[in-house]
């Protein structure tokens, strides 16, 4: 169950203010990062453990590698930024966007995004394990070769979306209110989907299969 109120984090009366600099390989242990923007910045292979991050803005960066762990963010807006073999563990993202984002090659376990808006991510090779979605919009997610473990969407919109060569298992499709795929079609083998969302497939599941339908 994600944690929707700060006061509710249970390490949030040790949580210190954050006001340094981000840099390559910092930890940040029980910190509280708010109100603050981030531009142009390396801090690639950094730690984040039992923190809290409020209102920030990621403009650009690389963040490469960085970990999140026990990590709680609401209305986080990443631009632009580079979050490629990024590691996220027990982490609730509340209100967030993401934008243009590289997430490519990223370890995402016991993740849920509430109210997000995802707008042309990379998730391109990541590993996405027991992780859920609650009233996102994705458009132009791109999940190619990517390896989906136990995802559920739940009021969510997906449009433009990518999945040549995802392996998906047990992936819950069902609370799509809008499932929209440019591609990888195929890949849905190990997904749920309702009798409506196949239906809205059916004429990209026959040109799959080279089906040619009459349209008389």
């Amino acid at each position: 169950m994600a944690v929707r109120e700060f006061d509710d984090l249970p390490y949030a009366r040790y949580l210190e203010d954050f006001s340094g600099p981000l840099t390559r390989e910092g930890d940040y242990d029980t910190v509280h990062v708010r109100d603050v923007e981030f531009g142009d910045v390396d801090a690639g292979n950094g730690r984040f453990l039992e923190s809290a991050l409020t209102s920030v803005t990621f403009e650009a960066g690389r963040y490469r590698r960085t970990r999140f762990n026990d990590v709680w963010m609401r209305s986080v807006r990443w631009v632009g930024s580079d979050l490629g073999e990024t590691e996220w563990l027990h982490t609730d993202v509340d209100g967030g966007a993401l934008s243009g984002v590289r997430l490519d090659g990223a370890l995402l376990r016991q993740v849920v995004f509430q109210g997000c808006k995802f707008d042309s991510v990379n998730f391109r090779a990541a590993k996405l394990r027991e992780v859920t979605f609650t009233g996102c919009v994705l458009r132009a997610a791109d999940f190619a070769e990517a390896t989906l473990t136990d995802v559920t969407f739940d009021d969510c919109v997906l449009n433009e979306t990518r999945l040549g060569r995802a392996e998906l298992k047990n992936v819950d499709l069902r609370g799509a209110r809008e499932l929209g795929l440019t591609d990888g079609v195929a890949s849905l083998r190990g997904a749920t989907i309702t009798r409506l969302q196949l239906l809205d497939l059916a004429p990209a599941m026959a040109d799959l299969l080279g089906i040619t339908v009459d349209k008389h």
